[in-house]
C-alpha cells in the first residue's frame, strides 16, 4: 500500500515548530561570529567541556540507534548494550591518551596528525577513508533510517523524507560550520533525551496491564539471556570474548580517530576541556542501555504478537501504541533531532577534510574565504552523494548491524597506525602507508563477500563462522604484524620529527601530580569504576 500523509494536526504543529526552532538556533549561531576557516571548521577553538561532551553524545546517537537498538533489544536483548557501555572505556582513551596530543599539536583534522607523525601520503589515504566512512555510514545510513521511521509513523514517502531533512540540515551546517553544528547538537540532545525517556516511561507503565507486576514476572516473560549483557552463546555473535577483543578495534577508530567525532575535541578551548568533554560523553553513554535497548526488551513482552519477526518495527509500534497525540509529535522531534545531529556532524567533518586535507595542500596560498566556501561546496556535494546512497538502505536487513559490519572492515588499519603511532617511536612512515593500504584492501574484500554484495551468503560470518567483531580483531592482528615488520625493515624515524607526538611508555599518561579531584585522570578513574560496577550488576 502506498503511504499517505496521516499526521495529526497537533503532532504536525510540534514537528514544524521544532524544525523552525532548530533552523533559527543554527542560523543565529552561524551569525554570532565572522565565519573564518578557524570558526567554520573548529568553532574558533572556543568550546567548553560541557558542550564538547554533549556534542560527542549527540553526534553519536543517530536515528540508527533509536531504531536499531530498540530492534536489537527486542531481538537479542541487553547484549547490544555493550556497544554503548564499552564506548565509555574508549572515551577514556580519547581523554587521557589521544586528546593531549591532538590539542597540543594544534591540528585541524585527524589526517593532519598522521602527516605529522608519519607522512603526507598517510594523511591523504586517511582523509579518503574518513570521507568514505562519513558518506556511507554517518550520513547515508542515518538518512535512510530516519526516512523509514517517518514512513512508518506518518506515511511520508522515504524519498520525500530524505530530501526534506537533507535540505534542513544542509542549511545551517553549510552556513555556520562546526559552531552551528555543536550548538544545535546541544539543543537536540535535550529533545532526544526527553523523547526516549517518555518512550521508556510509557513502556514501563504499560507492563501491569499485561500481567507484569514484579521483576520476577518480567524475567519470566523475556527470552533466555535477554537481560544479560555478558553472554557466552550469543546468537548475534556478541560473545564476551568477541566484545572484549573486537569492540576496542571499532571503538578506538570511531571515538579516537574518526574526524566526525573527534572534531568536537579539536574545537575545545583548552586541553582540560578537550579531556573532560569525552569523559562527560562517557557518563552519558550509560543512558542508551536503559532508554533505547531496554524499551526493545519491554516491547517483546508487550507486543511480540504484533511485531513478530519484524524487529525494525519495534520503535514505531511502541510510539504508535503507547504515546498519545501531542507527545507523539515530541517523540518525532526527538527522532529528527537524532538524525540531524548525526548527519550535520558528519557533513561538517567532510567539508573540513576536503578543504583542509586536500584543497589546502594543493593550493597552500588559498584565501581563508575561498577555503570556507570550498568546505561548503564539498559538504553540499557529499550530501547529494549520500542522498543517492541512502536509497540503497533497503538492501540491508538490519541497519544497525550493517553499519557495524562496515566499521569492522574499515577500522582495523586505522586503529593500528594510531595506536602504534602514539605508543611506539620505532613506527615508520612506510609502515603506516603500507598498513593503511593493505588494511583498506582487506576491508573492501571482506565487505564485498560478507555484507553480502556478491551472492546471498555471508562467507566470513556464515560459512567460516567468524562474526564481525572477531573479523575486526583478526584484521587488526594482521595489520599489526604488517606494521611491525615494515617498521623494522625501514629506516627509523628521526627523534626530532616525532617529538611531542608519542608517549614515552604506555603508563606515562598516568604520571605527574594530581592537582585536584577534577583532574581528568580522577574523573576517568570514576568513570572506569562506574562501568565495572554496572557490568557486575547486569552481567
Amino acid at each position: 500500500m502506498t503511504p499517505s500523509m496521516r499526521v495529526p494536526a497537533l503532532d504536525l504543529g510540534i514537528i514544524i515548530a521544532y524544525i523552525i526552532a532548530i533552523l533559527l538556533v543554527g542560523i543565529l549561531a552561524a551569525r554570532s561570529k565572522t565565519v573564518t576557516g578557524k570558526v567554520f571548521f573548529l568553532a574558533g577553538r572556543s568550546l567548553p567541556w560541557g558542550i564538547v561532551g554533549t556534542a560527542l553524545f549527540a553526534s553519536n546517537i543517530s536515528t540508527i540507534h533509536l531504531v536499531g537498538l530498540s530492534a536489537s533489544g527486542y531481538k537479542d536483548g541487553l547484549v547490544w548494550g555493550n556497544f554503548e557501555w564499552m564506548a565509555a572505556f574508549t572515551l577514556i582513551l580519547l581523554s587521557l591518551i589521544f586528546a593531549p596530543f591532538y590539542f597540543r599539536s594544534g591540528i585541524s583534522t585527524l589526517p593532519e596528525f598522521l602527516e605529522r607523525r608519519y607522512s603526507s601520503a598517510s594523511r591523504s589515504v586517511l582523509a579518503i577513508m574518513a570521507i568514505m566512512a562519513a558518506l556511507f555510514i554517518h550520513i547515508g545510513m542515518s538518512l535512510y533510517a530516519g526516512a523509514i521511521v517517518f514512513e512508518q509513523f506518518f506515511g511520508i514517502r522515504v524519498e520525500i523524507s530524505i530530501i526534506i531533512v537533507s535540505v534542513i540540515i544542509s542549511i545551517y551546517t553549510i552556513l555556520g560550520g562546526l559552531k552551528a553544528v555543536v550548538v544545535t547538537e546541544t539543543f537536540n540532545t535535550a529533545v532526544l533525551l526527553a523523547g526516549v525517556f517518555l518512550i521508556t516511561g510509557f513502556a514501563i507503565m504499560a507492563l501491569p496491564s499485561h500481567g507484569i507486576h514484579t521483576l520476577a514476572d518480567f524475567k519470566a516473560a523475556v527470552k533466555p539471556d535477554q537481560l544479560h549483557v555478558i553472554q557466552t552463546h550469543s546468537t548475534a555473535g556478541l560473545n564476551w570474548y568477541a566484545v572484549f577483543l573486537g569492540y576496542p578495534i571499532l571503538g578506538i577508530w570511531y571515538w579516537c580517530t574518526d574526524q566526525t567525532i573527534v572534531q568536537r575535541v579539536l574545537g575545545a578551548k583548552s586541553e582540560r576541556d578537550a579531556q573532560l568533554g569525552p569523559l562527560l560523553a562517557g557518563f552519558l553513554k550509560l543512558l542508551p542501555m536503559f532508554v533505547l535497548i531496554l524499551p526493545g526488551v519491554i516491547a517483546y513482552v508487550l507486543f511480540k504478537d504484533k511485531i513478530g519477526e519484524n524487529a525494525n518495527d519495534t520503535l514505531p509500534v511502541l510510539i504508535n501504541t503507547l504515546i498519545p497525540t501531542g507527545l507523539r509529535g515530541l517523540i518525532c522531534a526527538a527522532v529528527l533531532a537524532a538524525l540531524m545531529s548525526a548527519v550535520s556532524a558528519a557533513l561538517n567533518s567532510c567539508g573540513t577534510l576536503v578543504a583542509v586535507d586536500i584543497v589546502k595542500r594543493l593550493k597552500p596560498d588559498i584565501s581563508d574565504r575561498r577555503l570556507v566556501n570550498t568546505g561548503r561546496v564539498a559538504s553540499a556535494v557529499v550530501m547529494v552523494l549520500a542522498i543517492l546512497w541512502s536509497t540503497q538502505g533497503g538492501r540491508f536487513s538490519s541497519i544497525f548491524e550493517a553499519i557495524n559490519v562496515i566499521a569492522s572492515d574499515l577500522a582495523p588499519p586505522i586503529t593500528t597506525v594510531f595506536l602504534f603511532g602514539v605508543f611506539w617511536k620505532r613506527g615508520t612512515k612506510e609502515a603506516s602507508l603500507v598498513t593503511l593500504l593493505a588494511g583498506m584492501a582487506m576491508g573492501i574484500t571482506a565487505f564485498l563477500f560478507d555484507l553480502p554484495v556478491i551472492g546471498t551468503t555471508r562467507v566470513l560470518t556464515d560459512e567460516w563462522g567468524i562474526p564481525f567483531l572477531m573479523q575486526a580483531w583478526w584484521m587488526f592482528c594482521i595489520c599489526s604484524v604488517i606494521f611491525i615488520i615494515v617498521s623494522l625493515v625501514t629506516p627509523k624515524p628521526e627523534a626530532r620529527n616525532i617529538e611531542g607526538l608519542t608517549w614515552t611508555n604506555p603508563w606515562a599518561v598516568l604520571s605527574g601530580p594530581v592537582s585536584s579531584v577534577t583532574d581528568p585522570r580522577c574523573i576517568a578513574g570514576l568513570l572506569f569504576a562506574t562501568m565495572i560496577v554496572f557490568y557486575v550488576i547486569f552481567r
